[in-house]
Parts: C-alpha cells; sequence; structure tokens
C-alpha cells in the first residue's frame, strides 16, 4: 500500500477499470505450458515456444505491476481494498499448499501403498525381480526387471541440496530483517536486506540449475526415471518456478522502495511478497526432506 495514500481522495472502495491485462498473461501462459509440454516430449521448437511465453508474461507482469502501482500511489486503495487484499493473498497461499500437497500426497502414496501392491503375488508374474524398495533406500531397486527404465542414481541430500537449503533458510532472515526494518524507518536497511534476498533467491535457481544438468548428464537420472524421476523433477520443478515467481514479486517490491513506496504502516504489498516468500521456504524443508533424504 502506498505511503503518499491519502484518507481526504480514498474512495469507500476502488473498482480498477477494465483491463486486457488478465487476457494477455492467459495468452502467454498458454504458450508456457504448451511449449513445456512439447519440450518434455523431445519436441525441437517447444523450448522456442516455452521462452516466447515466459517472455511475453514478464512483459505482461511489468506494465500490470506498473496499473497497480500508480492505483495505489494516487490513494485509491481503502482499509476495505487491504482488507480483501490480504484475505486474497491467504487463499491464494492456501491453493498453493493444497498443490504442493498433492504432490507430497502422490510421493507418499507411491512409497507407502504402489510398492508393496507391486511386490505383491498378482504382479510376480509380470516383474519377478521387482524389489518394493524406494530407489534412495536400495539404489537400483527401481531398475525394471523388462529393462522399461533405465538405469540411475539417485540424489543425495548432501551437496548442492544441503546448499541450497542453506540459501533459502538465510534469505528468509533476511527478509524478516528487511520486514523489520521497514517498520523501523529505515529505508536504506530495508532495501539492502531485500536486494540480498533476492540475490540468494538466484543463486538458489542457478544451483538447481546445475543439479538438474547434473542429473541428466552424469546420472541418468530424468523425469521419465519412473517414479521417482518423475516426483523428483515435478516437485522441486515446480518449487523452482515458484521460487521464480518470488524472485519476481521481491524484485517489484524494491524497485517501489526505491522509488519511495511504502510506509511502516502501509505496505501489504511487502508483506504479500514476504508471506509468499516464506511459504516457499517452509515447502523447500518439507520437500528436501521427504524428497532427498528419506
Amino acid at each position: 500500500m502506498s505511503a503518499s495514500a491519502t484518507s481526504a481522495k480514498t474512495p469507500y472502495y476502488f473498482i480498477p477499470d477494465p483491463s486486457s491485462r488478465p487476457v494477455s498473461l492467459s495468452f502467454s501462459l498458454f504458450f508456457v505450458i504448451f511449449g513445456a509440454t512439447l519440450w518434455v516430449n523431445d519436441s525441437q521448437w517447444g523450448k522456442y515456444s516455452f521462452f516466447f511465453g515466459l517472455m511475453l508474461a514478464l512483459v505482461v507482469f511489468f506494465f500490470w505491476f506498473r496499473d497497480t502501482s500508480r492505483e495505489s500511489e494516487g490513494g485509491n486503495y481503502s482499509d476495505r481494498v487491504d482488507f480483501s487484499y490480504r484475505w486474497g493473498m491467504t487463499w491464494f497461499i492456501f491453493s498453493e499448499v493444497a498443490f504442493f500437497g498433492a504432490f507430497f500426497s502422490a510421493l507418499w502414496w507411491a512409497r507407502a501403498h504402489a510398492l508393496p501392491q507391486l511386490a505383491g503375488l498378482e504382479n510376480h508374474l509380470l516383474w519377478p525381480g521387482f524389489k518394493a524398495v524406494w530407489p534412495s533406500l536400495l539404489p537400483g531397486a527401481s531398475g525394471s526387471p523388462g529393462n522399461v527404465i533405465e538405469p540411475f542414481q539417485t540424489m543425495a541430500a548432501t551437496g548442492l541440496p544441503m546448499i541450497n537449503t542453506a540459501l533459502l533458510l538465510s534469505s528468509g532472515v533476511t527478509m524478516t530483517i528487511a520486514h523489520h526494518a521497514l517498520i523501523a524507518h529505515q529505508r536504506s536497511k530495508t532495501i539492502l536486506f531485500m536486494w540480498a534476498t533476492v540475490l540468494l533467491g538466484f543463486v538458489f535457481l542457478l544451483l538447481q540449475g546445475y543439479e538438474y544438468y547434473h542429473a541428466y548428464q552424469e546420472m541418468n537420472l530424468k523425469l521419465s526415471s519412473g517414479i521417482y524421476g518423475s516426483t523428483f523433477f515435478m516437485l522441486t520443478g515446480f518449487h523452482g518456478f515458484h521460487v521464480f515467481l518470488g524472485m519476481l514479486m521481491l524484485t517489484v517490491i524494491t524497485l517501489r522502495l526505491h522509488a519511495g513506496h511504502f510506509s511502516a504502516n502501509k505496505h501489504f504489498g511487502f508483506e504479500g511478497a514476504a508471506w509468499y516468500w516464506h511459504f516457499v521456504d517452509v515447502v523447500w524443508l518439507g520437500l528436501y526432506v521427504l524428497v532427498y533424504w528419506l
């Protein structure tokens, strides 16, 4: 919310003018999803569609964020708008919890139910050499006796995953310091620690990209590597995408801080981004334990 908003010109409840931003964003996301689907199925031009849609989405985000910033700085957001934004962000994060909960549940179901069933008598003739042990506990156990799945190595919890865990936990600390600095009217300190948070998130994504390269090139661990490979890349990949979105939010908030936006009493734009970033941190802790350690 804006530091320059004045109650004298603040409407009871602000309703923005009709905008093409939602349609434009939907159009760009179509190319993102369409391109990603083709890319994972070895289509040569799928990646071009993916990156085109991603760049178009970033352009739409820029203009959409600019519109909302101008509305806020123009004094259009009353306490009722602030209240609706808080509930909107709360339900959005709840939907994200449900999203990751579905993938965590799929991982649990595969380990606790699917594996024992595949090792049962009714499947003995189909897969006589199958071992009902998760690959991280018995390397190579998910190698298909029928050679359907190529042999692969599992990802260790030490090394890059541990470094990435330290990076995200540190980013949560810098985010909290920045929030307290804003409340204490220390804008320079707030900006410094916000950029530190963005930098930590950026390094996290770089290391995760290298981890994926290492998995594909040296470990033969791919999205097609059975249930282990599919759950590993789906969970870590979607989490990485959420880190990217969180970085985008934090970058916009930091640039607005440079422009003098937000105050100690009105800064829900800042708070909403902080909520989302802490949510991303918590999801990673669960992911690190369930995917890498167990």
